[in-house]
């Protein structure tokens, strides 16, 4: 009888422990939503009345472990009660976001902050995860969910499934 209460007790505290697991993970993501977009350049041009930001020259935007880098942004902004929030930001030239091992480039990004969070790439969108390659004429990334949408797709796999379990004949 001993033994059955026992399993009980450490079915439960597993029970316990991946519940507390998933809970902290939920959190970390939405913390990592959370955190503000710090933005460097050469120089910025801000227009209150228009409500924009243009930085220009070595543009670096960073957001948690996302970075976005590109020649030019131009941050849209909306005033709220006690801050402005961000609505888009659009980068043009060398445009390129590093997430990871995850790295997309293109001539242009547009990166939307609300509902899905996502980032829209146009103008020869090229993703690489590790020596994987994707391109396509348009590539919409959405943070939240983790996914990729590629519109006229041609993907090149070189990390296969034979090339990581097959080893060379010595």
């Amino acid at each position: 009888m001993k033994a059955y209460n026992i399993k009980i007790i450490i079915f439960l505290w597993a029970l316990f422990s991946l519940l507390l697991y998933k809970e902290a993970k939920a959190e970390e993501k939405k913390s990592n939503l959370k955190e503000p977009i710090t933005i460097t350049s050469k120089t910025l041009t801000a227009d209150n009345k228009a409500k924009t930001a243009i930085f220009e020259g070595s543009v670096k935007a960073t957001k948690g472990d996302i970075t976005l880098l590109a020649n030019k942004m131009i941050v849209y902004y909306q005033e709220g009660k006690t801050t402005n929030s961000i609505k888009q930001i659009d980068a043009e030239g060398n445009v390129k976001l590093i997430k990871g091992n995850r790295v997309v480039i293109s001539d242009y990004a547009q990166y939307f902050p609300e509902n899905e969070e996502r980032v829209i790439f146009t103008g020869n969108p090229k993703a690489t995860d590790g020596e994987n390659i994707v391109i396509g004429s348009k590539m919409i990334f959405f943070f939240k969910s983790n996914k990729y949408i590629v519109e006229n797709s041609k993907v090149f796999l070189q990390d296969t499934v034979e090339k990581r379990f097959i080893t060379p004949k010595e």
